[in-house]
């Protein structure tokens, strides 16, 4: 008797796994993947590396727009069907560069994967879990945005084998078709689940059970078009879309920056170690943070710490192995947190109706914007006659700091006024 009154286990945890593994492909395929693509097709094709940049660019640029509809296109084609068609189109994308040999069908494979790995990209991610997680959203978002993170630990070095091995089509193709069989897997027998169908509660808890630490707030919806004269709105775009910029630009160019120090080999390694000290960044904000912490706070002690890595880098120049392996870890443990922190502080202070539009357009925002920080940077050590010189470094590192510094800004000028903690979605 008691077995068949047994409530079933709560169901959200599933999602989160599920989400870590939808991260995973979308970001090792869609976002880690265009600069190996990048590199190939210039090799096979012959063509300038401001060309097939200009698609990368693309690539980004479409899924910018194309996150700032998620929210219609959910209510109009559901979570499920999204999500499959996101990972259909990111395959063909990905077939497209292999096979372009003019660069409009380059431009046209470009569009299609920057229109599919946005479902798959850090809003999808956050449409997904706010269903399931109030109180603990910031836990089961840093699980699953660590998706995102093994997705480049395991997608970069798999793209450069796969491709040495049975050349860049067949790469694609494999690849491809293993997303499609996966995504499309997952949201038929788990997005399709919702709490509503289920009978479940957000967290697991009923309402009643008790006071949650962070509440949902029955808020109407703001007006439309007030998002844009919102103070708390502007200053977290800004604040994510300057710390994203040079979060950005900074790692495009990292590499070849540790190269005179450490090697290339040891600047893989320490790139990879950046890898981890995101992780460990944003799984400790994740399961630390209280519920009733001022996340705008966190965020601009989050981007301190990455200024800090700066600053160690322009200590070391570049001869100081041991200080350059620690701005590695400094500047790695924040990574995480520049996609994570953002919606969890839209979660407290916006209303439930506002955060679903929120979120898709601060991803959106620092998606355009981190679109062209690779171009920037790559144009300031241009400007450096240097070359690979500690000047050159210096100036990249220079920046990025100035700029994550005004990120803080945005951050801590938003906080005057903003909602009281615990009008939440």
């Amino acid at each position: 008797m008691s077995s068949l009154s047994a409530k079933p286990p709560f169901f959200g945890w599933h999602i989160v796994a599920a989400t870590f593994v939808l991260a995973a492909f979308g970001w090792g395929v869609g976002f880690y993947g265009p600069p190996i693509y990048l590199q190939t097709v210039v090799e096979r094709t012959g063509w300038s590396v401001a060309l097939v940049s200009a698609a990368v660019t693309l690539h980004f640029l479409v899924g910018a727009v194309v996150i700032a509809n998620l929210p219609r296109l959910y209510r109009s084609l559901s979570v499920p069907v999204v999500t499959a068609l996101g990972a259909a189109l990111l395959a063909a994308g990905v077939v497209g560069w292999a096979m372009a040999s003019e660069p409009w069908q380059l431009f046209c494979a470009a569009l299609l994967s920057g229109v599919g790995w946005v479902a798959m990209g850090a809003a999808a991610v956050n449409a997904i879990i706010s269903p399931w997680f109030v109180s603990s959203r910031p836990a089961a978002l840093s699980m699953a945005y660590n998706g995102a993170s093994i997705g480049g630990v395991i997608f970069s070095p798999l793209w450069v084998a796969l491709i040495l091995a049975i050349g860049f089509l067949k790469a694609a193709i494999v690849v491809g078709v293993t997303m499609i069989a996966a995504i499309l897997s997952l949201s038929i027998f788990v997005f399709s689940k919702t709490p509503e169908r289920l009978s479940q509660f957000p967290d697991g808890i009923r309402p009643d059970a008790g006071p949650a630490a962070v509440s949902a707030s029955a808020a109407a919806a703001m007006p439309k078009g007030s998002l844009w004269r919102d103070r708390r709105f502007l200053t977290l775009a800004a604040g994510m879309a300057l710390g994203l910029f040079a979060q950005i630009g900074l790692l495009a160019h990292l590499f070849s920056l540790l190269v005179p120090a450490i090697g290339p080999q040891n600047a893989g390694l320490a790139m990879g170690g950046a890898t981890i000290a995101a992780i460990a960044g944003r799984t400790v904000v994740g399961l630390v943070m209280p519920a009733s912490a001022d996340r705008r706070l966190v965020a601009c002690a989050s981007y301190a710490v990455q200024i800090g890595g700066s600053l160690t880098f322009l200590i070391a120049g570049d001869a100081n192995a041991t200080l350059m392996i620690i701005g590695v870890i400094l500047f790695g443990a924040g990574i995480g947190n520049a996609t994570s922190l953002p919606p969890l502080i839209a979660q407290v202070e916006f209303g439930k109706a506002d955060v679903a539009r929120v979120v898709p357009l601060i991803v959106a925002i620092g998606q355009a914007s981190y679109s062209f920080a690779p171009a920037v940077f790559g144009a300031l050590r241009t400007m450096s006659s240097s070359g690979l010189s500690s000047f050159d470094g210096a100036a990249l590192f220079a920046v990025a700091s100035v700029v994550q510094a005004a990120a803080i800004a945005c951050f801590l000028w938003g906080r005057q006024g903003r909602s009281l903690p615990g009008a939440t979605a």
